[in-house]
């Protein structure tokens, strides 16, 4: 039939069309001056070392896990897992290559031609990300069904794409943020010099880390978030409507790859003066095109509207904790302006302010999340659920494009600040970066969102897979494995962050040395050895993210193994409700601490280099790690613990 045929047609289309913007929108453009292609390289050979470096790790890891489905699973199974491995792989490795090439191409049309060009280049860049994502995501999806026509197998494409999530998100959000902590404590704390001075050793660091922990890692995150919501439908639905079930998130999905193309080839085509508008508007175009489908295909495939709501109630549910983050984390909003306010007293309060700011933005999105699985439970019961993390990322083209924009954006003010641009390109650039922050929001509301629900309908496709018809409070079992599942989110962020710590430990002291040692770098009479902070953030994020990755997938093995389903079944769920309000705080109050940071840096309460700004750069200090290590991590933890325990349920009778 037609509609298992489509997803592979349309995730080569979105292959084409990724390949179209790097041919016509990225490549022809200058990379500018020698000074300018110079400091990209740098950029770029930074990345592209960490990337293959991690790769090697990620390879060993999962030669040793195929085995090992191949010897207690099946081949099948393997064979999925595999190949889902591989196309996360892949797609982050384009995603890198071309965000490391499309930054000094970005600052050199702000240079050029002004903010339109420029914003053209950080778009097309961005939906290079987009389209790998969702291209190689859906391609394999169909390819595996196409080839075993049986979605519990497919299960293992998931858990391939959640072990390479897990391993770039912990190692590329250690690398950018030991990086990025120990530029900001010893450059702009210490030394007194702007974030992208290259008189900073770790700034090439820096820039580096931006690239692997928010287009490789947020790519990595929401290929498995994208994949895994896809097939846990796939499951439920066979379960209970039949081919039905199958064929309607597929088509669904290939057509929310089509809106895409076609939302990014209007934003493409046209020279946008607004960037917040028109990016924004590139989202709601294809959610409305989702939208209008679903009422379409809803009644085609189970003769009445109940799939369209539960589409619905997923998309409004994503955009609607995208903008409850932006409220928590921009300047615009009074939460941000009451931690720069709280800046004036020093550190501590600035850190009370944020963590109070956190915990309350918790609330907001967990009554939606609460809303949307009940809303679509009564509606088409747990296969409601799982359609609704499908309808919030059937867009996932879109959200990951304006996501992965943001970084080149900040790599382009960097690249302008370290060649010594005048000052009007870099005010290009910070209007593109300032966007970029609000985009990130939205990109991360839609992968919490996306992740609870997700997790949701694999624990459910769990409990099926092993007639598990009720997990009781009253058994003991089951609570003992709510309060182990509550914990390990807390352990897992503890490890992170820790990591964290260590390797921004050794980054400072390497700054302190090379501003020590070689006093002609402050003067300009000496250059900085960038090589060796890459070096640094490499080593120890490749060494620090071994344990919590192997924590993931060994726990809910062990608990399974040792005490049975139904202890297992509580650890997933305890796991499910702590990991999500975990995500959610971690990730808004570093985004609040960083945005109150750049409000002083504006000017407002004394401006830079006051009491208030060095208090605000402790607190963002304190934030980087929460809102690029450890938060987005959770994500992925939640749902890896539940598919490992799905591939692996046959083990544990």
């Amino acid at each position: 039939m037609l509609s298992d045929l489509l997803p592979v047609i349309v995730a080569v289309i979105a292959i084409c069309f990724m390949g179209l913007q790097i041919k016509t929108n990225i490549l022809p453009v200058s990379e500018g001056n020698d000074r300018m292609r110079t400091i990209s390289g740098n950029i770029k050979e930074g990345a592209m070392a960490f990337i293959s470096r991690e790769y090697k790790y990620v390879v060993i890891f999962v030669i040793i896990v195929s085995i090992l489905i191949a010897i207690f699973i099946n081949i099948n199974t393997m064979i999925c897992y595999i190949l889902g491995s591989l196309l996360s792989m892949a797609a982050g490795y384009v995603g890198m290559r071309i965000s490391t090439a499309s930054n000094a191409r970005c600052t050199n049309e702000a240079m050029e031609s002004g903010l339109p060009s420029a914003l053209k280049v950080a778009f097309a860049g961005g939906s290079v990300m987009g389209f790998a994502v969702t291209g190689f995501g859906l391609l394999g999806v169909g390819i595996v069904y196409l080839i075993f026509r049986d979605p519990t197998i497919l299960m293992g494409y998931s858990f391939g794409a959640s072990s390479v999530a897990l391993f770039a998100r912990v190692g590329g959000g250690i690398y950018t943020k030991a990086a990025d902590v120990g530029a900001d404590l010893v450059g702009k704390v210490e030394k007194g010099i702007p974030e992208d001075d290259p008189r900073n050793p770790a700034v090439i660091a820096d820039n580096v880390g931006d690239n692997v922990g928010d287009v490789a890692g947020m790519g990595a995150d929401l290929f498995e978030s994208y994949a895994g919501a896809i097939l846990s439908s796939m499951v439920l639905g066979f379960s209970i409507f039949g081919d039905a079930g199958i064929r309607f998130p597929l088509v669904l999905s290939s057509i929310g790859i089509l809106a895409s193309v076609l939302a990014a080839f209007l934003f493409l085509r046209k020279k946008q003066k607004s960037p917040q508008s028109a990016l924004m508007m590139t989202i709601y175009l294809s959610g409305a095109i989702v939208l209008v489908a679903s009422f379409i295909l809803s009644p085609i495939f189970f003769g009445n509207m109940k799939a369209a709501i539960c589409i619905i109630v997923g998309i409004l549910v994503g955009i609607a904790i995208g903008f409850l983050s932006e409220v928590f984390t921009s300047e615009k909003y009074s939460q941000v302006k009451r931690i720069a306010e709280e800046s004036q007293t020093g550190a501590a309060t600035n850190i009370i302010a944020g963590l109070s700011s956190g915990m309350l933005s918790t609330v907001g999105p967990i009554v939606l999340i609460a809303i949307g699985i009940l809303v679509s439970f009564h509606t088409m019961q747990m296969y409601g659920i799982a359609l609704a993390a499908v309808g919030m990322l059937s867009i996932t083209a879109t959200t990951v494009t304006v996501d992965a924009y943001g970084p080149i954006s900040d790599n382009a003010g960097g690249i302008a600040e370290m060649s010594g641009l005048d000052e009007s390109v870099r005010e290009i650039t910070d209007s593109l970066d300032s966007v970029g922050n609000t985009t990130a929001a939205i990109g991360k509301g839609f992968a919490i969102g996306s992740a609870a629900l997700t997790a949701l309908s694999l624990f459910v496709t769990y409990t099926d897979t092993l007639n598990l018809d009720n997990l009781s409070l009253l058994d003991s079992k089951v609570v003992a494995g709510m309060f182990v599942g509550g914990m390990l989110p807390f352990l897992f962020s503890a490890l992170t962050m820790n990591s964290v710590g260590k390797a921004a430990t050794e980054m400072i002291n390497e700054v302190r040395k090379q501003f020590r040692e070689k006093p002609g770098i402050l003067e300009g009479t000496e250059n900085p050895d960038y090589a060796s902070c890459v070096d640094i953030s490499t080593r120890a994020s490749l060494k620090e993210m071994v344990i919590p990755g192997a924590l993931a997938i060994v726990v809910p093995l062990f608990i399974g193994k040792a005490f049975g389903p139904e202890t297992l079944g509580g650890l997933l769920a305890g796991a499910l409700v702590t990991g999500v309000l975990m995500a959610i705080f971690m990730s808004n109050a570093g985004g609040a601490w960083d945005n109150a940071k750049k409000f002083i840096e504006t000017g407002a309460e004394g401006g830079k280099n006051s009491p208030a700004h060095h208090a605000a750069v402790v607190g963002d200090t304190v934030g980087d790690p929460f809102k690029d290590t450890s938060g987005p991590s959770l994500n992925i933890l939640v749902k890896l613990i539940t598919v490992v325990s799905v591939v692996c349920a046959g083990l544990f009778i």
